[in-house]
């Protein structure tokens, strides 16, 4: 994990970035004003220097970041990576603003669980793919090694199984629901076998209310109640329910395509005269114009004679 201030500087990198490629500025004169604005004490400006030279020599950002694994992670690499494939639909400003919401959550007191969430939800509404996705979530440094072995494992689960239920079979509320099935089994184990000493009923309640190895509890006990209450609904209600109520942040949404702006009136107007006059040289051709319908009529007065 970084410092602070290093994802502080990260999400206003990913920002000024953003907002800068879309009037039109050249990327490599972005990334040079960038260097010198961000805040040296950081080590931001020296890598912005070295995708700024892997830019030059390879027309790519992503292979600059993926060199500096150690400061820029696996996901942020494989964000840009989508973004710069040609041919993809996946834009450069939609990866950086995922990167810059994600960065802004890092900066605060972050939840490996909100982390998860996000960039999970990143990878099904972009359709970038589970399989890469997934290795390079699970190689951030904010995850545990429970963590890491968990979601390589939801590559093989997806699919099959609802995520809402994933997500709830590792969270602490699954983990006070088995305890107290434990405890009701261990009480009617005791009742039905009397001779058994409380401390042997005690040594089975214990072992059975237990995680079993590779369950540890990954999600808290609201994000388990919300994911059961999510149970067969699309996962994207479930993502919205997360951040109404825990605080997780949101993913950007793909923006739609702008409607074309109506025509110009003047331009509109010209276009109509243009047409009228095609019109006229159509009909002189033909020999079908008829010049009465422009003569003008002559005024008429009241006192004219008949």
């Amino acid at each position: 994990m970084l410092a602070r201030e290093e994802y502080i500087e990260q999400a206003y990198f990913f920002r000024t970035f953003r907002e800068r490629l879309k009037e039109d500025l050249p990327t490599q004169e972005i990334l040079q004003a960038l260097q010198d604005e961000l805040l040296a004490s950081t080590r931001l400006p020296m890598a912005v220097n070295h995708l700024r030279t892997e830019l030059l020599h390879s027309g790519v950002i992503f292979t600059g970041m993926r060199q500096l694994g150690h400061y820029f992670t696996s996901f942020q690499a494989f964000v840009m990576e989508q973004a710069e494939q040609e041919g993809s639909r996946f834009d450069h400003w939609l990866a950086l603003e995922i990167l810059e919401r994600e960065a802004d959550y890092k900066s605060k007191e972050s939840l490996a669980s909100g982390l998860f969430v996000f960039q999970f939800e990143s990878l099904a509404r972009n359709r970038l793919g589970y399989d890469r996705g997934l290795d390079a979530i699970a190689g951030d440094p904010i995850y545990n090694e429970a963590w890491k072995i968990w979601i390589k494992r939801l590559r093989a689960l997806l699919g099959t199984v609802d995520f809402a239920d994933l997500l709830y079979h590792r969270s602490e509320l699954a983990a006070k629901n088995r305890e107290k099935q434990a405890a009701q089994k261990a009480s009617i184990q005791q009742l039905s076998q009397p001779e058994e000493s409380g401390t042997e009923a005690a040594d089975v309640n214990s072992k059975s209310s237990r995680a079993p190895q590779g369950e540890e509890i990954l999600f808290s006990e609201a994000a388990g109640r919300i994911a059961k209450a999510n149970h067969g609904k699309d996962p994207l209600y479930l993502f919205a329910a997360l951040q109404r109520q825990l605080g997780y942040p949101a993913v950007p949404k793909p923006q739609r395509a702008l409607k074309l702006a109506q025509t110009h009136p003047e331009l509109e107007m010209r276009l109509s005269r243009l047409e009228q006059r095609l019109q006229l040289m159509e009909a002189e051709q033909s020999g079908k114009l008829d010049l009465k319908e422009f003569l003008m009529k002559p005024p008429s007065f009241g006192d004219d004679l008949a």
